[in-house]
């Protein structure tokens, strides 16, 4: 497996998310949002993206793990552990003391986060979203 410091292909993007059951998104939007981010990294394998993982952000203060996604038919292999110390390792190269850092884990994945010192907000300060279909 090789690790690639680059965004991934709008195609690469797409296929992952899709793979892991995540919502559709327009196409110029994914553009967009994969040449805003501040560093990305992409996993593949024998020619075959297997994982991708972002940081987006201010780069100042505030800096967030965005996208980290490893085929499910590859999960549990120790690619999302590499692609994580290759955006942990970008942060801690970039971010200043009182730098924000911040992530949505999915369900069942906050030991995995808690792992590299994440840790869950107060039940009276809770993360909230909204999806414009």
């Amino acid at each position: 497996m090789e690790i690639e410091h680059r965004s991934p292909t709008i195609s690469e993007y797409k296929k992952l998310r899709s793979s892991v059951g995540w919502w559709p998104t327009d196409e110029k939007a994914i553009e967009v949002a994969l040449d805003k981010s501040l560093f990305s990294v992409v996993a593949t394998e024998k020619n075959n993206t297997v994982g991708i993982g972002r940081i987006v952000g201010d780069g100042g203060l505030y800096y967030y793990i965005q996208d980290l996604i490893v085929h499910p038919e590859l999960q549990k292999n120790g690619i999302g552990k590499q692609l994580m110390e290759e955006l942990m390792s970008f942060i801690k190269s970039n971010a200043k003391p009182g730098s924000f850092i911040g992530l949505m884990s999915a369900k069942g994945m906050s030991k995995y986060y808690e792992s590299y010192g994440f840790k869950a907000r107060d039940a009276d300060g809770p993360g909230m979203f909204k999806v414009i279909k």
